[in-house]
């Protein structure tokens, strides 16, 4: 087979990431001239690397092409990385393994074995390209959006293309081809039919409420939401924050000036505004993310549930005594 049988996938771009892997499936079906493909993933961390790599090295009585995917694969350790390593030296004629992490690294062993030429990391969008991947979204639609109802988008949708279309997709749901999808038309059915994501979560933080903040969490670790993806979505919730105290710096600020500095939609001002009257800064609950982040890449995912309860905990309480040092856990 032509196809290369080891891939790294790396990096915080999901939508990008998540198209690649499936214009390997496609190359994979083409490959085997349509034949029958089997696909297969592990979490890893959740299935043992030996267990793994049992089923990866068997062969199958009935695939033509098969497929296998380890998600998280920056949690491997030492000496599963080393077996998965092996693995990947040794995977049959027809048989593909992808690794997949939202860290732009993972263990070298990993990275020796897939090769230079296999290893593609998917960068985040930089923050100016990110409002007309939205407007031509619409426009391949069929429709048009305003400048302002790009903005308001972004304001509601984790910073992956895989969100944007998501949610993009989903607000087509409700609009007319014949007018114009206006900040307001956004604010009003995104907010009402999005599903639970960091956004959701840190809307639940910003109002103090430590109950549908730990529901919402569960909520998303229950549909396999990665921690790497609610601490970046949260960071950058934060990152928005600290942005919104900016402009309130000198007062009450206007209409225009929140334009101005981005901030569209009237629920994520809520949110913020929610957030100030119990925060004076974003440094702190930057700094927690980002120690939390660390321990739990040094924990494993063991500890996962009960250092995100903690996470969010803290986030909530935390932000009622800005004053405080942030105590240690």
């Amino acid at each position: 087979m032509a196809e290369s049988r080891a891939h790294l996938f790396l990096g915080p771009e999901i939508g990008e990431k998540q198209d690649a892997l499936q214009d390997l499936r496609t190359r994979l079906r083409d490959a085997v001239r349509g034949g029958a493909l089997e696909e297969t993933s592990f979490y890893a961390g959740e299935t043992s690397a030996a267990a793994m790599s049992g089923v990866i090295l068997n062969g199958s009585l009935f695939a033509d092409a098969r497929l296998f995917i380890i998600k998280n694969a920056e949690t491997l350790k030492k000496n599963d990385a080393e077996l998965i390593a092996s693995c990947m030296g040794s995977l049959r004629d027809g048989t593909v393994l992808a690794l997949l992490s939202d860290d732009t690294k993972i263990d070298a062993r990993l990275e020796k074995a897939a090769g230079p030429k296999n290893k593609r990391i998917f960068w985040e969008m930089f923050d100016d390209r990110k409002a007309e991947w939205v407007r031509n979204f619409f426009r391949r639609e069929g429709f048009r959006i305003s400048n302002e109802g790009a903005e308001t988008v972004l304001e509601f949708v984790e910073n992956n293309t895989d969100a944007l279309r998501r949610e993009c997709s989903r607000l087509c749901l409700f609009m007319d081809k014949n007018r114009t999808i206006e900040a307001d038309d956004v604010d009003k059915w995104l907010a009402h039919s999005r599903e639970e994501s960091a956004f959701t979560l840190f809307s639940r933080i910003a109002s103090g409420d430590l109950s549908r903040s730990i529901e919402t969490l569960h909520t998303l670790l229950a549909s396999k939401e990665s921690p790497q993806a609610l601490f970046a979505g949260l960071v950058w919730c934060y990152r928005r924050f600290r942005d919104y105290l900016e402009v309130t710096a000198a007062g009450p600020a206007d209409d225009a000036a929140f334009r101005r500095a981005g901030f569209t939609s009237p629920r994520a001002r809520k949110d913020y505004a929610a957030l100030a009257r119990r925060l004076e800064s974003a440094g702190g609950s930057l700094a927690l993310i980002t120690e939390f982040d660390l321990l739990l890449r040094q924990t494993g995912s063991q500890a996962e549930g009960f250092l995100l309860d903690l996470l969010v905990y803290k986030l909530v309480t935390g932000a009622e005594r800005p004053r405080e040092k942030w105590s240690r856990y």
